[in-house]
């Protein structure tokens, strides 16, 4: 089973869509059972709450189901030992993961457009507020980890 980890600033945006988009995918394929999919943030500042209502409404226009009941998460050092990969949406990402998880021995922690062949961050769109150029970013991370 591949355990896959996505993990964005807060948890409400990105790596939450890009769990729900992965699971979908996964699912549509028929392989849901050869993946376990979770997503969590760097940061503190959204611990708990749902999926911001502008991703949900992507999400739902694409038809990519979501779990409401789902809240943020924080990364935990215990992640690095559960999981096999740990995708971040972009650099700044990276640099706050160190914080938790200091040491990278086994190399599972990727810049998530890498895995696509891109070097550049998913953009966040609590900022830009372009979903649609993120969710085809996500899509393009989890086909390549299909």
């Amino acid at each position: 089973m591949k355990r896959i980890l996505f993990v964005c600033h807060g948890n409400i945006c990105r790596s939450a869509m890009a769990e729900f988009i992965m699971k979908d995918l996964v699912s549509r394929e028929g392989v849901q059972d050869r993946f376990y999919i979770e997503s969590a943030a760097v940061s503190t500042e959204e611990i708990g709450n749902p999926l911001y209502p502008p991703a949900r409404r992507c999400l739902s226009q694409h038809g990519v189901p979501f779990d409401l009941r789902r809240g943020a998460r924080q990364v935990a050092p215990s992640d690095y030992g559960r999981f096999d990969i740990i995708v971040c949406m972009d650099a700044s990402n990276l640099r706050l993961i160190r914080r938790i998880i200091p040491s990278d021995p086994e190399r599972k922690i990727v810049l998530g457009l890498s895995l696509a062949g891109l070097q550049r961050d998913v953009a966040d769109p609590w900022y830009t507020g372009d979903f649609e150029s993120t969710y085809r970013d996500l899509q393009l991370i989890c086909k390549a980890l299909l």
